[in-house]
């Protein structure tokens, strides 16, 4: 028997999947404990709208980030900091850091733990930074460290 699991069933398969099960293991234990209903038509043709509906919102997102990413591409942030004489900052700049900039000149809100450094940033210059937009989707940025 066909039945669609409501919930995770251990051994059978996670919630939305369309399973193939015993006619006494769904009639005795699933269906009565409402884990599971029945996989007629019209249950078999909402799972098709549904997951459906979730591939083109993965496409949209997917095409957003795309966006987000070739407008970032090469770019400079400009974050300001304060060091010493010799060049060196006081303390570092962190990826929060980055991203305030990022949304203050861009208006573009990435979540910082998205933006990689090769290493810490402890004094004045240029650095590269890549941008993890999305899965697979990545740009590459220059952080622009100057002095107050």
């Amino acid at each position: 028997m066909k039945v669609l699991l409501k919930v995770d069933v251990k051994g059978s398969g996670k919630a939305g999947q369309i399973i193939n099960v015993s006619d006494g293991y769904a009639r005795n234990y699933l269906l009565p404990r409402g884990m599971a209903v029945e996989a007629n038509p019209q249950v078999m043709n909402d799972v098709k709208n549904k997951d459906a509906a979730e591939k083109r919102r993965m496409e949209r997102e997917k095409k957003a980030a795309a966006d987000r990413a070739a407008t970032l591409e090469g770019k400079t942030v400009r974050v300001v900091a304060k060091g010493g004489t010799t060049g060196r900052l006081f303390g570092s700049v962190t990826s929060k850091e980055i991203a305030d900039a990022l949304q203050k000149q861009y208006e573009l809100e990435i979540d910082r733990r998205k933006i990689v450094l090769e290493s810490d940033i402890k004094k004045f210059g240029t650095f590269e930074a890549e941008l993890k937009i999305y899965t697979g989707i990545t740009a590459k940025m220059y952080v622009l460290v100057s002095e107050e």
